[in-house]
């Protein structure tokens, strides 16, 4: 769970809201690390992203055309 709130605190520096040295640059670092973090827990559990993504692009644009 820190890479997330680790990106959260990455994404806030960007923002100006916290003080954190070289946070632009270590921002994509830290995305591909949640990502990877992401893939390695669909494949343990057997979820399929690119199903559950396209699933999930569907209710949006569903909502959004409401």
């Amino acid at each position: 769970m820190g890479d997330v709130g680790d990106l959260a605190k990455l994404v806030m520096a960007v923002d100006g809201r916290r003080e954190i040295p070289d946070a632009r640059a270590r921002l994509g670092h830290e995305l591909a690390d949640c990502l990877w973090s992401v893939l390695v827990l669909a494949d343990r559990y057997g979820v399929d992203l690119a199903v559950e993504f396209s699933r999930m692009t569907d209710g949006i644009e569903s909502a959004l055309q409401s």
